[in-house]
Formats: C-alpha cells, structure tokens, sequence
C-alpha cells in the first residue's frame, strides 16, 4: 500500500518594512506552524525558537507569541504580536520584552545600518 508523503507548505520572501527590508519565512503543515522574520543583525520568530539556545550562540533572537484563537501563521503576523523574551545578543541592540515586532525590527535595522 502506497501512501503519499505531502510535504509542508514553505515561503520565503522578501518584505518592505516602514524601516527597512526583510526576509519573511513560514512553515506549516496540518496541525502546526511557525515563522520567522530574518535581518542581518537577528532574527524575530515565534515562541517555537529557545532563547537559551540564542544565547549559547550569541545570536540576537526576538521571540514573539501568539495565542490559539490568533497564532503566528505567516511573517507579517509578528509585527504587532508582543515580543516576550529576547536573547542577550538582542538586548544589547535595544531589543526589549514588551516592544511590539515591529518595533524590535525597527531596533535590528537599526543596528544592521551602524
């Protein structure tokens, strides 16, 4: 018996922010997803990435949250999510808890163009 092997739906593009341009990445498949936002200086993603892991690594990583009833689905969805936990990278670049996406973009972009 042959069964088929779907695989999971992934996008990469990119996108125009009011600060600058990014790479939008989201990944789904039935019963899940996630997705990120990529800068040359960090990453803003969803509550699947571990910030403990970010900081062993010394990278900047945003992490923002979604709810059931409004979850992460696609890359754009992160600009007005709150962002929840930032690593220690990310906080030496003004990344804070309690910003919105957008506003931790903003501080990314800022610190790509110094």
């Amino acid at each position: 018996m042959h069964t088929e092997n779907r695989l999971p739906h992934a996008e990469q593009r990119t996108l125009q922010t009011p600060h600058g341009a990014v790479i939008g990445s989201s990944f789904s498949w039935p019963g899940g997803q996630y997705c990120a936002i990529h800068t040359a200086r960090g990453v803003l993603g969803c509550g699947i990435y571990d910030i403990g892991v970010a900081n062993e690594f010394d990278m900047a990583f945003a992490i923002a949250k979604g709810t059931p009833e409004k979850p992460l689905r696609v890359p754009k969805d992160l600009y007005d999510a709150n962002v929840v936990a930032v690593s220690d990278a990310a906080a030496r670049l003004g990344i804070t808890p309690g910003m919105t996406g957008l506003q931790a973009l903003e501080q990314f972009l800022r610190a790509e163009a110094t």
